[in-house]
């Protein structure tokens, strides 16, 4: 399994526009229910951090990748951002029912 944490801060006059993007593709996923992905997206206090983890299979394409609400979140997110996303790998140190 893989497991990537991608942190972003948007602009505030577009915090409102990336939550509805991200609600779009979690829609897509309720409806497609692909394999493998276990996803999770949370906004931060701040209300402009945003912080995107999921978890996939090692093999083949991520299935976020196919989707076409992920491609429309996408489009825009250079504009969106006032801090780009950085994409990291992570490993699981220690959880109580978060990873299955």
């Amino acid at each position: 399994m893989k497991r990537v944490v991608i942190q972003y801060r948007v602009k505030p006059e577009h915090a409102e526009r990336n939550a509805e993007l991200i609600r779009d593709v979690y829609e897509e996923l309720e409806r497609t229910q692909p394999d493998g992905l276990r996803y999770g997206s949370l906004r931060l206090a701040d209300g402009v951090t945003f912080i995107h983890i999921s978890e996939e299979s090692d093999e083949g394409e991520s299935p976020l990748a196919t989707l076409a609400s992920t491609e429309r979140f996408r489009a825009g997110i250079a504009e969106r951002c006032a801090e780009p996303p950085t994409r990291q790998e992570s490993s699981e140190v220690w959880s109580f029912r978060f990873f299955a």
